[in-house]
């Protein structure tokens, strides 16, 4: 998963992990970890999601964090907004309101540019990811995110010898030893998502499951 491999599937549009409402897990679970509506919310790989402007609704500062450029100007392009357009370090920045969207590579981010977070949101950024990508990204989300930070966390398990990724599958287990050593899991929800994908069936996946965790820091 090189950076060739999403700048060529955005440019070609395909982009089927790309949701066209808001995700019910976040609308569902959001509220449980207590944030004050000001908080910072970090939202890595993070595409042109619908759940930036809803976090952002909430009143939270939204920082995402995204390498294909297409699919930042394509954010605010569908919402008809100008942002503003800087060069910060390592990322082209474009800001509007109390949501920026950081446009580069997610492991040039460092603690000062997420110093002020208060939770992450993972809903396609780790299953996007191949197994030695996972473990660097958890490992640097773990290094650079502040202390008190909360997080909710979405995974996909299927199968993967009768499918390959991305998006990709992560057990339960991997999920628990990836993040385990700086923060406790707790599964608040899993749903059978077999049905209603073609792609599921045309690979003869007998259960897919989506997972929702609250991740706090230990």
């Amino acid at each position: 998963m090189h950076e060739a491999f999403w700048q060529d599937r955005w440019a070609r549009s395909q982009i089927g992990f790309h949701q066209e409402k808001v995700n019910g897990y976040l609308r569902r679970h959001w509220s449980a970890l207590g944030l004050p509506a000001q908080a910072t919310v970090l939202v890595p790989l993070c595409g042109k999601s619908l759940d930036l402007a809803w976090l952002a609704e909430q009143g939270h500062a939204v920082i995402g964090v995204e390498l294909a450029e297409r699919a930042v100007q394509d954010f605010f392009a569908e919402r008809d907004v100008q942002p503003q357009i800087s060069q910060r370090g390592a990322y082209k920045v474009y800001a509007a309101g109390n949501l920026q969207i950081l446009c580069g590579d997610f492991f040039a981010l460092t603690g000062e540019d997420v110093a002020g977070c208060q939770a992450f949101y993972d809903r396609a950024a780790l299953i996007a990811l191949p197994a030695e990508m996972r473990e660097r990204y958890a490992a640097h989300l773990q290094a650079i995110l502040p202390a008190a930070c909360q997080g909710l966390l979405v995974t996909l398990v299927y199968d993967q010898q009768r499918m390959d990724g991305p998006p990709f599958s992560v057990e339960d287990a991997e999920a628990e030893r990836l993040f385990s050593g700086g923060w406790a899991l707790q599964e608040v929800e899993r749903k059978d998502v077999l049905s209603g994908n073609p792609r599921f069936s045309e690979n003869q996946l007998e259960a897919v499951d989506e997972v929702v965790f609250h991740l706090t820091r230990r």
